[in-house]
């Protein structure tokens, strides 16, 4: 499968130490999250629901 990767326009460039990535995954597959510094370690696979309800915790709590 290829997935097209995309870091967040807030990320601190390529010495930030605390981005990750984004992939857009097969229609209805989820939205992939990896470690910008670690590209070939994987990557977790969330569904649509669950990527909102992180980012909604993310709004709420703050990056930690």
């Amino acid at each position: 499968m290829i997935v097209r990767w995309r870091k967040s326009s807030h990320s601190g460039g390529i010495s930030d130490q605390q981005c990750v990535e984004l992939g857009r995954l097969a229609l209805g597959a989820g939205v992939g999250v990896r470690d910008s510094k670690d590209p070939d370690g994987g990557y977790l696979i969330l569904s649509v629901a669950e990527f909102a309800g992180l980012i909604e915790q993310v709004k709420r709590h703050g990056a930690r």
